[in-house]
């Protein structure tokens, strides 16, 4: 049984973060988000251009609560064709 909130990175943001994966206590989507960038600034400026999911639905409220067992997708933009 997972426990916290865990953050999955993808393509230009996994690169930034360095991680596939990261996991934070339950929280506001924006604490949580505030905390994953806060000490790399690269990641927080990819982030800044990034779209999220919350248990698979899109987050357009920075303010809503995060629950344990949630997991957050954090999708860069991608170049279409």
């Amino acid at each position: 049984m997972k426990t916290g909130v865990e953050v999955r990175f993808f393509a230009a943001a996994r690169a930034a973060a360095g991680v596939d994966t990261a996991n934070f206590t339950p929280a506001s989507f924006e604490a949580i988000i505030n905390q994953a960038t806060q000490t790399n600034p690269t990641l927080a400026h990819v982030m800044s251009q990034c779209s999220f999911l919350l248990d698979s639905v899109a987050v357009h409220d920075m303010s809503i609560a995060v629950n344990e067992g949630s997991v957050i997708d954090v999708l860069p933009r991608f170049a279409g064709g």
